[in-house]
Protein backbone atom coordinates (compact mmCIF):
# COMPACT_ATOMS: atom_id res chain seq x y z
CA UNK A 1 0.00 0.00 0.00
CA UNK A 2 2.92 2.76 0.78
CA UNK A 3 4.71 2.09 -2.21
CA UNK A 4 1.49 2.39 -4.91
CA UNK A 5 0.58 5.75 -2.78
CA UNK A 6 3.63 7.49 -3.36
CA UNK A 7 3.26 7.82 -7.01
CA UNK A 8 -0.51 9.45 -6.09
CA UNK A 9 0.96 12.01 -3.62
CA UNK A 10 3.34 12.64 -5.97
CA UNK A 11 1.58 13.55 -8.92
CA UNK A 12 -0.88 15.56 -6.39
CA UNK A 13 1.68 18.00 -4.67
CA UNK A 14 2.87 18.80 -8.23
CA UNK A 15 -0.41 19.85 -9.27
CA UNK A 16 -0.72 22.23 -6.05
CA UNK A 17 2.79 23.44 -7.07
CA UNK A 18 2.39 24.07 -10.63
CA UNK A 19 -1.15 26.40 -9.82
CA UNK A 20 0.54 28.08 -6.76
CA UNK A 21 2.96 28.94 -9.56
CA UNK A 22 0.65 30.57 -11.93
CA UNK A 23 -1.42 32.98 -8.97
CA UNK A 24 1.52 34.44 -7.79
CA UNK A 25 2.34 36.86 -11.16
CA UNK A 26 -1.03 38.00 -10.21
CA UNK A 27 -0.65 38.66 -6.68
CA UNK A 28 1.98 40.76 -7.28
CA UNK A 29 0.41 42.65 -10.08
CA UNK A 30 -2.14 43.30 -7.89
CA UNK A 31 0.08 44.58 -5.12
CA UNK A 32 1.62 46.78 -7.46
CA UNK A 33 -1.31 48.32 -9.08
CA UNK A 34 -3.13 49.04 -5.25
CA UNK A 35 0.88 50.48 -4.33
CA UNK A 36 1.09 52.39 -7.69
CA UNK A 37 -2.22 54.07 -7.03
CA UNK A 38 -1.99 54.77 -2.90
CA UNK A 39 1.67 56.86 -3.21
CA UNK A 40 0.49 58.99 -6.26
CA UNK A 41 -3.37 59.80 -4.08
CA UNK A 42 -1.13 60.63 -0.56
CA UNK A 43 2.13 62.23 -2.49
CA UNK A 44 1.10 63.71 -5.31
CA UNK A 45 3.34 62.05 -7.56
CA UNK A 46 3.67 58.90 -9.36
CA UNK A 47 6.38 55.96 -8.02
CA UNK A 48 8.79 54.72 -10.42
CA UNK A 49 8.21 51.53 -12.04
CA UNK A 50 9.46 48.80 -10.26
CA UNK A 51 8.54 46.19 -13.09
CA UNK A 52 8.17 45.93 -16.58
CA UNK A 53 4.99 44.99 -17.81
CA UNK A 54 6.93 43.47 -20.47
CA UNK A 55 8.30 41.19 -18.42
CA UNK A 56 5.06 39.55 -17.41
CA UNK A 57 2.83 37.35 -20.52
CA UNK A 58 -0.52 38.09 -21.33
CA UNK A 59 -2.09 35.16 -19.57
CA UNK A 60 -0.86 36.35 -16.22
CA UNK A 61 -1.36 39.99 -16.67
CA UNK A 62 -5.01 38.89 -17.96
CA UNK A 63 -5.55 36.97 -14.42
CA UNK A 64 -4.06 39.75 -12.47
CA UNK A 65 -6.80 42.38 -13.95
CA UNK A 66 -9.45 39.60 -13.42
CA UNK A 67 -8.45 39.26 -10.03
CA UNK A 68 -7.64 43.15 -8.77
CA UNK A 69 -9.06 43.73 -5.30
CA UNK A 70 -12.89 45.77 -5.09
CA UNK A 71 -11.49 47.60 -2.30
CA UNK A 72 -10.04 50.02 -5.42
CA UNK A 73 -13.49 50.83 -6.23
CA UNK A 74 -15.72 53.80 -4.86
CA UNK A 75 -16.30 54.20 -1.00
CA UNK A 76 -19.18 54.40 -0.13
CA UNK A 77 -19.04 53.88 3.69
CA UNK A 78 -18.68 57.06 6.91
CA UNK A 79 -15.21 57.66 6.18
CA UNK A 80 -16.32 58.78 2.51
CA UNK A 81 -19.42 60.46 3.65
CA UNK A 82 -17.26 62.44 5.99
CA UNK A 83 -14.73 63.13 2.86
CA UNK A 84 -17.20 64.67 1.10
CA UNK A 85 -18.82 66.85 3.60
CA UNK A 86 -15.09 68.01 3.72
CA UNK A 87 -15.09 68.93 0.42
CA UNK A 88 -17.86 70.54 0.56
CA UNK A 89 -16.97 72.81 3.33
CA UNK A 90 -13.36 73.75 1.72
CA UNK A 91 -15.61 74.75 -1.70
CA UNK A 92 -17.23 77.04 0.54
CA UNK A 93 -14.25 78.41 2.19
CA UNK A 94 -12.67 78.97 -1.25
CA UNK A 95 -16.06 80.81 -2.03
CA UNK A 96 -15.70 82.77 0.71
CA UNK A 97 -11.97 83.67 0.46
CA UNK A 98 -12.22 84.48 -3.15
CA UNK A 99 -15.65 86.52 -2.20
CA UNK A 100 -14.24 88.85 0.78
CA UNK A 101 -10.44 89.81 -1.89
CA UNK A 102 -13.48 90.89 -4.44
CA UNK A 103 -15.28 93.22 -1.92
CA UNK A 104 -12.16 94.70 -0.38
CA UNK A 105 -11.05 95.56 -3.77
CA UNK A 106 -14.44 97.00 -4.74
CA UNK A 107 -14.60 98.92 -1.82
CA UNK A 108 -11.41 100.86 -2.70
CA UNK A 109 -10.72 101.45 1.22
CA UNK A 110 -7.57 101.11 3.09
CA UNK A 111 -8.11 98.10 5.90
CA UNK A 112 -4.96 98.49 7.13
CA UNK A 113 -3.15 95.09 5.52
CA UNK A 114 -3.09 92.98 2.77
CA UNK A 115 -5.85 91.54 1.36
CA UNK A 116 -4.85 88.34 0.52
CA UNK A 117 -5.43 84.85 1.14
CA UNK A 118 -2.96 82.06 0.58
CA UNK A 119 -5.55 78.94 -0.54
CA UNK A 120 -2.75 76.75 -2.34
CA UNK A 121 -2.51 74.43 0.82
CA UNK A 122 -6.41 73.94 0.74
CA UNK A 123 -6.55 73.48 -2.68
CA UNK A 124 -3.99 70.82 -2.64
CA UNK A 125 -5.19 69.06 0.45
CA UNK A 126 -8.82 69.08 -1.48
CA UNK A 127 -7.32 67.86 -4.95
CA UNK A 128 -5.86 64.52 -2.74
CA UNK A 129 -8.47 63.73 -1.18
CA UNK A 130 -10.77 63.84 -4.68
CA UNK A 131 -7.92 61.51 -6.19
CA UNK A 132 -8.39 59.03 -3.02
CA UNK A 133 -11.92 58.00 -4.54
CA UNK A 134 -9.68 54.95 -6.20
CA UNK A 135 -8.39 53.99 -2.75
CA UNK A 136 -9.70 52.12 0.44
CA UNK A 137 -11.66 54.14 2.70
CA UNK A 138 -8.69 53.81 5.51
CA UNK A 139 -6.60 56.17 3.74
CA UNK A 140 -9.75 58.64 3.41
CA UNK A 141 -9.82 60.06 7.40
CA UNK A 142 -6.61 61.33 7.17
CA UNK A 143 -6.92 63.14 4.37
CA UNK A 144 -10.04 64.76 5.22
CA UNK A 145 -8.11 65.74 8.58
CA UNK A 146 -5.49 67.89 6.29
CA UNK A 147 -8.64 69.27 4.40
CA UNK A 148 -10.14 70.22 7.56
CA UNK A 149 -6.90 71.72 9.17
CA UNK A 150 -6.55 73.49 5.93
CA UNK A 151 -10.07 75.05 5.89
CA UNK A 152 -9.97 76.16 9.22
CA UNK A 153 -6.97 78.45 8.59
CA UNK A 154 -8.55 79.62 5.43
CA UNK A 155 -11.67 80.63 7.60
CA UNK A 156 -9.45 82.68 10.19
CA UNK A 157 -7.98 84.86 7.70
CA UNK A 158 -11.18 85.38 5.75
CA UNK A 159 -12.59 86.21 9.09
CA UNK A 160 -9.87 88.63 9.63
CA UNK A 161 -10.27 90.39 6.66
CA UNK A 162 -13.77 90.64 6.73
CA UNK A 163 -13.66 92.22 10.48
CA UNK A 164 -11.24 94.64 8.78
CA UNK A 165 -13.08 95.74 6.00
CA UNK A 166 -16.04 96.29 7.85
CA UNK A 167 -14.48 98.49 10.48
CA UNK A 168 -13.20 100.47 7.21
CA UNK A 169 -16.50 100.98 5.86
CA UNK A 170 -18.14 101.96 9.44
CA UNK A 171 -15.20 104.33 10.09
CA UNK A 172 -15.65 106.02 6.39
CA UNK A 173 -19.69 105.96 6.87
CA UNK A 174 -19.08 108.43 10.40
CA UNK A 175 -16.71 110.48 8.74
CA UNK A 176 -18.75 110.91 6.03
CA UNK A 177 -21.93 111.60 8.22
CA UNK A 178 -19.66 114.26 10.92
CA UNK A 179 -19.02 116.02 7.21
CA UNK A 180 -22.66 115.96 6.46
CA UNK A 181 -23.26 117.36 9.82
CA UNK A 182 -20.60 120.29 9.63
CA UNK A 183 -21.69 121.68 5.91
CA UNK A 184 -25.37 121.33 7.12
CA UNK A 185 -24.17 123.86 10.91
CA UNK A 186 -22.46 126.15 8.67
CA UNK A 187 -25.54 126.49 6.18
CA UNK A 188 -28.04 127.00 9.04
CA UNK A 189 -25.70 129.24 10.73
CA UNK A 190 -25.11 131.35 7.46
CA UNK A 191 -28.92 131.48 6.90
CA UNK A 192 -29.29 132.37 10.27
CA UNK A 193 -26.76 135.38 10.12
CA UNK A 194 -28.26 136.45 7.18
CA UNK A 195 -31.72 136.67 8.42
CA UNK A 196 -30.64 138.68 10.97
CA UNK A 197 -28.63 141.21 8.66
CA UNK A 198 -32.05 141.31 6.25
CA UNK A 199 -34.04 141.87 9.11
CA UNK A 200 -31.97 144.64 11.18
CA UNK A 201 -31.99 146.55 7.59
CA UNK A 202 -35.68 146.30 7.48
CA UNK A 203 -35.71 147.71 10.80
CA UNK A 204 -33.56 150.34 9.65
CA UNK A 205 -35.31 150.97 6.94
CA UNK A 206 -38.53 151.04 9.05
CA UNK A 207 -37.05 153.73 11.79
CA UNK A 208 -35.95 156.24 8.37
CA UNK A 209 -39.14 155.96 6.98
CA UNK A 210 -41.00 157.11 10.08
CA UNK A 211 -38.24 160.06 10.52
CA UNK A 212 -39.11 163.29 9.93
CA UNK A 213 -36.69 165.50 7.66
CA UNK A 214 -36.91 168.68 6.28
CA UNK A 215 -34.67 171.42 4.41
CA UNK A 216 -34.29 175.14 5.94
CA UNK A 217 -37.03 177.76 5.21
CA UNK A 218 -35.40 180.76 6.89
CA UNK A 219 -35.91 179.01 10.61
CA UNK A 220 -33.65 176.15 11.93
CA UNK A 221 -33.13 172.51 10.27
CA UNK A 222 -33.51 169.42 12.00
CA UNK A 223 -30.74 166.62 12.39
CA UNK A 224 -31.87 164.27 9.30
CA UNK A 225 -33.21 160.70 9.81
CA UNK A 226 -33.17 161.96 13.52
CA UNK A 227 -36.33 160.38 15.69
CA UNK A 228 -36.98 162.49 18.78
CA UNK A 229 -34.68 165.28 17.09
CA UNK A 230 -31.15 165.62 17.10
CA UNK A 231 -28.49 168.36 18.18
CA UNK A 232 -26.25 168.19 15.20
CA UNK A 233 -23.52 167.59 17.75
CA UNK A 234 -21.26 165.42 16.97
CA UNK A 235 -19.50 164.73 20.01
CA UNK A 236 -19.58 161.83 22.34
CA UNK A 237 -22.13 163.90 24.65
CA UNK A 238 -23.97 165.50 22.05
CA UNK A 239 -24.39 162.21 20.26
CA UNK A 240 -25.51 160.57 23.81
CA UNK A 241 -28.20 163.46 24.03
CA UNK A 242 -29.44 162.60 20.63
CA UNK A 243 -30.00 159.16 21.51
CA UNK A 244 -31.53 159.72 24.65
CA UNK A 245 -34.53 161.61 22.16
CA UNK A 246 -34.54 158.96 20.13
CA UNK A 247 -35.19 156.06 22.45
CA UNK A 248 -37.73 158.42 24.43
CA UNK A 249 -40.03 158.26 20.73
CA UNK A 250 -39.60 154.77 21.26
CA UNK A 251 -41.37 154.25 24.43
CA UNK A 252 -37.81 153.22 25.64
CA UNK A 253 -36.75 154.36 29.42
CA UNK A 254 -33.65 155.82 31.07
CA UNK A 255 -33.20 151.89 32.33
CA UNK A 256 -32.77 151.22 28.39
CA UNK A 257 -30.72 154.01 27.78
CA UNK A 258 -28.39 152.87 30.82
CA UNK A 259 -28.00 149.88 28.48
CA UNK A 260 -27.15 151.35 25.70
CA UNK A 261 -24.62 153.86 27.27
CA UNK A 262 -22.80 150.74 28.33
CA UNK A 263 -23.04 148.98 25.26
CA UNK A 264 -21.65 152.55 22.69
CA UNK A 265 -19.07 153.13 25.80
CA UNK A 266 -17.11 149.63 25.20
CA UNK A 267 -17.90 149.58 21.36
CA UNK A 268 -16.79 152.80 20.37
CA UNK A 269 -16.71 155.22 23.28
CA UNK A 270 -19.46 157.13 21.41
CA UNK A 271 -17.39 158.25 18.80
CA UNK A 272 -18.66 158.73 15.41
CA UNK A 273 -15.63 158.21 13.63
CA UNK A 274 -14.17 154.73 15.23
CA UNK A 275 -13.23 152.25 13.10
CA UNK A 276 -12.01 149.02 13.52
CA UNK A 277 -9.04 148.12 11.82
CA UNK A 278 -8.76 144.33 12.36
CA UNK A 279 -12.65 144.03 11.59
CA UNK A 280 -13.38 147.13 9.33
CA UNK A 281 -16.69 147.81 11.85
CA UNK A 282 -17.00 151.83 11.48
CA UNK A 283 -18.88 154.78 13.95
CA UNK A 284 -20.60 154.37 16.95
CA UNK A 285 -23.07 151.62 16.76
CA UNK A 286 -19.52 149.64 15.25
CA UNK A 287 -21.78 148.38 11.83
CA UNK A 288 -19.62 145.64 10.34
CA UNK A 289 -19.69 146.98 7.40
CA UNK A 290 -19.89 150.36 7.89
CA UNK A 291 -21.74 151.05 4.51
CA UNK A 292 -24.41 149.05 6.16
CA UNK A 293 -25.76 152.73 7.57
CA UNK A 294 -26.16 154.00 4.63
CA UNK A 295 -29.65 152.79 4.97
CA UNK A 296 -30.48 155.44 7.41
CA UNK A 297 -28.60 157.76 5.42
CA UNK A 298 -25.90 159.08 3.07
CA UNK A 299 -24.06 160.90 5.27
CA UNK A 300 -23.46 158.37 7.79
CA UNK A 301 -19.72 158.58 8.13
CA UNK A 302 -19.79 162.30 8.94
CA UNK A 303 -23.18 162.04 10.94
CA UNK A 304 -23.61 160.71 14.27
CA UNK A 305 -27.38 160.83 14.44
CA UNK A 306 -27.20 158.75 11.38
CA UNK A 307 -25.29 156.34 13.23
CA UNK A 308 -27.70 156.13 16.05
CA UNK A 309 -30.73 156.01 13.77
CA UNK A 310 -29.39 152.79 12.42
CA UNK A 311 -27.80 151.40 15.29
CA UNK A 312 -31.07 151.42 17.37
CA UNK A 313 -33.03 150.11 13.94
CA UNK A 314 -30.55 147.36 14.44
CA UNK A 315 -30.75 146.40 18.16
CA UNK A 316 -34.59 146.67 17.85
CA UNK A 317 -34.66 143.99 15.32
CA UNK A 318 -31.78 141.96 16.70
CA UNK A 319 -32.42 141.84 20.19
CA UNK A 320 -35.70 143.81 21.11
CA UNK A 321 -34.12 146.75 23.13
CA UNK A 322 -30.72 147.72 24.05
CA UNK A 323 -30.28 145.79 27.34
CA UNK A 324 -31.19 142.68 25.35
CA UNK A 325 -28.19 144.07 22.83
CA UNK A 326 -25.98 144.83 26.67
CA UNK A 327 -26.43 141.27 27.65
CA UNK A 328 -25.37 139.44 24.69
CA UNK A 329 -22.97 141.57 24.23
CA UNK A 330 -21.49 140.86 28.50
CA UNK A 331 -22.18 136.91 27.61
CA UNK A 332 -20.35 136.84 23.87
CA UNK A 333 -18.06 140.02 23.80
CA UNK A 334 -20.10 141.09 20.54
CA UNK A 335 -23.73 142.24 19.49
Amino acid sequence: MRSSSTPFSNRRDRRLAARRTRRRPAATVGALVVGAVAAATLTGTVPAATASPADLSSATFSLASATTPTALSAPRGPEAAAARAAESTAATSLQAASTVQADIAASGLDIGQPATIDTDALAHATERLQSASALPETFLPGLASDVTAATAAVDQRVAELRGSLDAAVAKKAEEEAAEKARQEAEAAAAAAAKAAEEEAAAAAQRSTSSTSSSSSTGGGSSAPFATGGGSGDNSPAGAKATARGMLSSRGWGDDQFSCLESLWNKESGWNYRAYNASSGAYGIPQALPGSKMSSAGADWETNATTQISWGLGYISGRYGDPCGAWSHSQSTGWY
